[in-house]
């Protein structure tokens, strides 16, 4: 069996066995379930390394269930839905998803994607667990701290708990201090090139970010994009 375990929300019990067949051919390990509840629960306990989620689900929905775990990690995320509008694509990717599929969609077409985001995914976490030490030294901005090695950073003296795309960000920004960065540019570094979703997908984590961390100088630019705003001017 391959090292990665997916979780499987759907309520429909037909859908939700016949995406985990094809999952099992190609030797992943699966749990079903039926609620974003016991998904939240297999979550606290046990995560799996991603998620195949419906979207219209009983009680909790997809878009919620996807919210709370998008504020504690960067697990890959599919979801799925009956609803193919691109309100609700959008809506879908900038709460934090990583793919979307429309229903009735082909299941080999799911396990190609669940292989895409799987590959995609731990070959960055890899690569950043690979980083040579040189890339350790920190990265200070204003009351901002960032230590890139150990993957954490301070505002001040709290320690903030962000995810791996908050870390992400929040680096490039400190990196490069007062740079006028487009939403274009972030999706490259935080993403990868070959993200196809909105770019305010951007958006949805710069609020997330501040949220985590109250008084983060990051400031729009208008008609533009983000920057982290430090005292001495623009940077070229």
């Amino acid at each position: 069996m391959s090292d990665y375990t997916i979780g499987v929300v759907d309520d429909d019990l037909n859908i939700r066995g016949l995406v985990e067949a094809y999952l099992h051919k190609e030797n992943y390990r699966t749990v079903g379930l039926g609620s974003a509840e016991e998904a939240w629960e297999l979550w606290r306990s046990d995560p799996p390394d991603l998620w195949v989620l419906d979207i219209m689900l009983p009680g909790m929905d997809g878009y919620e269930l996807c919210r709370r775990i998008r504020g504690e990690a960067d697990v890959p995320i599919i979801m799925i839905s009956a609803k193919d509008n691109e309100v609700d694509k959008i809506l879908g990717l900038e709460l934090g998803g990583d793919d979307y599929l429309v229903k009735p969609f082909s299941p080999r077409e799911l396990v190609a994607r669940v292989k895409r985001q799987l590959q995609r995914w731990y070959k960055h976490r890899g690569q950043e667990e690979a980083a040579p030490a040189a890339t350790a030294n920190a990265v200070d901005v204003g009351a901002l701290r960032i230590l890139p090695g150990e993957r954490r950073v301070f505002l001040g003296k709290d320690e903030l708990d962000l995810t791996f795309k908050e870390f992400d960000l929040l680096r490039a920004f400190a990196e490069h201090p007062n740079r006028a960065f487009t939403r274009e540019e972030l999706l490259v570094l935080v993403w990868g090139d070959d993200y196809f979703g909105s770019d305010r997908a951007v958006d949805h984590l710069i609020k997330r970010l501040r949220k985590k961390a109250d008084g983060l100088p990051i400031e729009a630019v208008w008609g533009h994009g983000y920057r982290l705003r430090a005292g001495g001017g623009d940077e070229a």
